[in-house]
């Protein structure tokens, strides 16, 4: 059980890569269009949470991953009813759906860690995961580049037919040269409690954040890099402070005129004399 509540701070940098394509813009880096910050969604952030955890654990119980690639929900949920040896209740769909939502936070990390809609043809409720995260939002405005490259094969016989053997196929890339991103997060001590979410399970969360993008690479994501983890830890359950109060005790900023192409181009600043009586800092990265 937890008894602490937590708010933390990350910060995540890119260079020479697409961080967070928007499938909906040509897969172009997603950026805030009133503003020109980039953003990374909390969806991304949680899909590298989970790809860490299922690479760590090998998807076994009680660290097997609900959300995966190409994974049939349903059938997710149906192994809950198989493993009570429950039976169809009527047409509508099964019975015991507490018992069956029990089982399944028991056994996926990221069902007690983010929470899930589960209530599907194969009813296994929902759950309120007591790990939130926001968007990532750039500390600057990103330029966002667009190059062309160049493939030396083609796919088909009449594709080389047309080039007459040059067989060279075009494509893009778009990319941020360099972008520092921070988002903000939550853990609930209640919610934890809720669905059994642990101290050792937090532990890997906070390791998964710090080592998410180790064994992540991609040419299109360049480098990525968790550069700052800070958190604030609560001596209640319910908490000590505001968390917007804490997150503004963190202060990032740019020491260069120049265009940012490194994390050295930035500074970054705790205010911990300000940090209020009941609430610790705890710094894993930065």
């Amino acid at each position: 059980m937890l008894e602490n509540r937590y708010d933390f701070v990350l910060l995540v940098d890119v260079k020479d890569g697409n961080p967070n394509g928007d499938p909906d813009a040509g897969n172009l880096p997603r950026i805030d269009a009133e503003t020109g910050l980039g953003l990374i969604t909390d969806v991304c952030i949680k899909r590298k949470v989970r790809n860490y955890v299922a690479l760590l654990k090998n998807y076994e119980a009680p660290y097997d991953i609900y959300i995966r690639e190409r994974a049939i929900l349903n059938d997710q949920n149906d192994r809950a009813y198989k493993a009570l040896d429950k039976e169809v209740a009527d047409k509508k769909g099964y019975d015991k759906v507490d018992e069956a939502r029990d089982w399944m936070c028991k056994n996926f990390y990221d069902i007690r860690t983010f929470g899930a809609v589960m209530a599907l043809k194969v009813n296994c409720g929902q759950v309120r995961g007591p790990v939130q995260l926001t968007f990532a939002r750039s500390v600057d405005v990103v330029n966002s580049q667009d190059f062309t490259v160049t493939r030396c094969a083609v796919a088909t016989q009449q594709e080389a037919d047309k080039q007459e053997g040059a067989n060279r196929t075009m494509g893009r890339k778009s990319i941020v040269p360099y972008g520092l991103y921070v988002a903000h997060g939550f853990v609930s001590a209640k919610l934890a409690n809720q669905t059994g979410f642990s101290e050792d399970d937090l532990n890997l969360f906070w390791e998964a954040l710090e080592n998410m993008f180790e064994n992540d690479r991609s040419a299109a994501r360049g480098e990525m890099c968790t550069r700052g983890l800070y958190i604030f830890k609560h001596d209640s359950e319910m908490g000590n402070a505001p968390a917007h109060k804490l997150f503004d005790l963190v202060k990032v900023s740019k020491v260069t005129e120049e265009p940012a192409r490194s994390f050295s181009d930035y500074k970054v600043e705790i205010e911990e004399d300000k940090i209020p009586q009941g609430v610790t800092l705890i710094k894993k990265v930065g």
